[in-house]
């Protein structure tokens, strides 16, 4: 059986076939990947959610080479929020009619699980009715490292304080290339560890893929076959979101940034691949809004978050930005219907024609 007949059958694509798709047409990609979408969520419906990610401290110890945000010294300057600050950030996002905060940390030198706990509990009393989709694989590692807890003692306590899900940030889950990039951060079996222990624990995740940085096609099979093999296992990945790597005052910036057509080609491959994912986020924060509409008839189907306060990506001078109406307009453009939804997917809002924002 060939490859078209096997995707259009609605069967698993093994590695090898995966890497064949790199060498497709974009317009027969992009029209495989959308058959595919259909097949697993049959609806052209597309979701957004309104959502803040806060970034409170950039004073990390992981030195990754993909990442111009860390504090360096003489570069760039150190800061910490208080909790105060976090708590005017997350009342902003709630008087625009937010749902949905994401805290990020990195790795804190000193900051142990009762600091974590401190800030996260200070928000959820605050903000009880707030989803709190924070921290990372790589964050619950080193703080359960660092307070001398297993991973699932530190998930355990994430989750008692009032974290509801953890986004599962993932770089690039080839070990490779992680010893590369970011050799002080997790390697692929402790992030293995951690998703497993969220699904133990009654958490979901999400899972992400920055390319981009050097590897090879087969390595970015690679990474997709970590995701589709922990989906198989454990079952609580809800979306799938993929963005280029950005150079830009990074220690890679002699790297060329990938294409609009390189990211359309990797989101609709992820489709394929990543037959136990239902929602594939746009990626739009990093490829722009209009190549992010096009990946809405490439197997994409969700749009993310839209008053997203991102300072990583920004430091690059990467980072795109957007609002409610204008994602509402975008969507109906692309011929879907756009939809407000919750952390767990559901919609909250149909923005059918003549709904008003």
């Amino acid at each position: 059986m060939n490859l078209s007949s096997t995707i259009y059958d609605g069967k698993r694509i093994d590695a090898s076939q995966a890497l064949e798709l790199f060498d497709w047409d974009l317009l027969q990609l992009g029209k495989a990947a959308d058959f595919r979408r259909r097949l697993i969520k049959n609806d052209e419906e597309v979701g957004f959610i309104i959502d803040r990610i806060i970034n409170i401290t950039n004073v990390c110890e992981a030195g990754c080479r993909f990442c111009a945000f860390h504090a360096r010294a003489g570069q760039i300057a150190p800061y910490t929020l208080t909790i105060d600050d976090i708590l005017a950030k997350v009342q902003a996002l709630a008087d625009r009619g937010g749902s949905q905060v994401m805290l990020q940390g990195g790795l804190h030198p000193e900051w142990r699980i009762a600091d974590i706990v401190r800030i996260v509990s200070a928000v959820k009393r605050s903000f009880p009715n707030m989803w709190l989709h924070s921290f990372s694989p790589a964050e619950i590692v080193h703080i359960g490292r660092k307070s001398h807890l297993s991973v699932d003692e530190t998930v355990i306590a994430l989750k008692e304080a009032g974290v509801d899900s953890v986004p599962g940030a993932s770089d690039l889950l080839v070990d490779d290339i992680r010893k590369q990039v970011a050799p002080k951060k997790l390697m692929t079996e402790q992030w293995r560890s951690v998703m497993r222990s969220l699904a133990r624990n009654g958490m979901m995740s999400s899972a992400t893929m920055t390319y981009g940085m050097g590897e090879t096609p087969k390595q970015r099979v690679e990474h997709l076959e970590v995701i589709r093999g922990i989906q198989d296992e454990c079952g609580h990945i809800m979306a799938f979101i993929a963005w280029s790597f950005a150079p830009g005052g990074t220690r890679m910036s002699h790297i060329r940034q990938a294409t609009s057509v390189d990211y359309l080609r990797m989101a609709a491959i992820s489709r394929m691949y990543l037959d136990n994912v239902v929602f594939l986020q746009a990626g739009w924060l990093t490829e722009g809004l209009q190549t992010a509409q096009l990946a809405l008839s490439m197997g994409a189907n969700d749009m993310g978050g839209v008053l997203t306060e991102e300072r990583v990506i920004q430091a690059t001078g990467g980072a795109h930005h957007t609002d409610k109406d204008a994602m509402i307009r975008l969507i109906r453009n692309a011929g879907k219907t756009p939809v407000l939804r919750d952390s767990r997917y559901r919609v909250l809002k149909r923005f059918n024609e003549g709904t008003q924002p």
